[in-house]
């Protein structure tokens, strides 16, 4: 049996987006993007629709109407001048985006979408719906998750979020079937050293998850414009059952 491929890329530009044409690609940016995209989703958005830069955001919410669209965003982790919402997974609910199109750009997120727009499938993947992705690509013959980072340089959540997904496949009957980049490795590793520190420290998974991620550069940038809420928030494990998928043809995730 053809052993089965799956890639973690610690940044979009350490894979070539011609390469990930067969695969599909698992795109975290859990602070936040790809968080705030899932709560979006499951708080009842009709659709959420990503840009690379605020114009064309704004241009398009013009041409669709005010009214039945919500724009977010951020531009160095605050809300854009003009926008309804920020990129808070906690911006994001019923009564905010319920039925609506949100229309999303972000300084890293919405570029590693776009990173992915060859592949054969493109999912949102975060911690808050990390066990859902699993259980959705957990038949696929080749797997990339591609992390988004941060101002170009990797970032430990992501890597964290990639690490357990890399687990749970692992721990599978037909894992042995999984053939693992290094980065694939080192963040299954990563994931484990978090586990085993939860379990010494006598706490919940999702608490620990929290306080890593103050410790990465994400992190850091969201305490130092005081939004430490959004840290404990994007850290809730399988709080969301949902998996947004980008309809490449139509670049719309649903």
């Amino acid at each position: 049996m053809k052993p089965r491929t799956l890639n973690v890329h610690r940044l979009p530009r350490h894979v070539d987006q011609h390469a990930l044409a067969d695969s599909v690609v698992v795109v975290i940016d859990v602070l936040r993007a790809t968080s705030s995209i899932c709560q979006a989703i499951a708080s009842g958005a009709a659709e959420v629709m990503p840009f690379l830069e605020i114009d064309k955001a704004v241009a398009a919410a013009n041409r669709l109407g005010r009214e039945n669209v919500v724009l977010g965003g951020e531009r160095k982790g605050g809300r854009i001048d003009g926008f309804d919402l920020g990129n808070s997974p906690r911006d994001y609910t019923p009564a905010a985006v319920g039925g609506r199109s949100v229309l999303i750009t972000t300084t890293n997120g919405t570029r590693a979408l776009a990173h992915a727009r060859e592949a054969r499938r493109v999912l949102v993947g975060a911690i808050v719906n990390l066990s859902a992705v699993v259980a959705s690509i957990k038949d696929e013959p080749r797997i990339d998750i591609l992390c988004a980072g941060t101002d170009g340089k990797e970032t430990g959540e992501d890597i964290l979020a990639a690490g357990g997904m890399v687990d749970q496949l692992c721990k599978l009957p037909s894992a042995h079937d999984w053939q693992l980049n290094d980065a694939a490795v080192a963040a299954r590793r990563d994931w484990a050293f978090v586990v085993e520190k939860a379990q010494v420290a006598g706490r919940p998974l999702a608490e620990q998850l929290a306080i890593e991620l103050r410790e990465t550069p994400g992190g850091r940038n969201l305490i130092g414009i005081g939004l430490d809420a959004d840290l404990v928030d994007c850290a809730e494990l399988d709080r969301l059952k949902i998996v947004p998928e980008l309809d490449i043809s139509s670049w719309r995730i649903r």
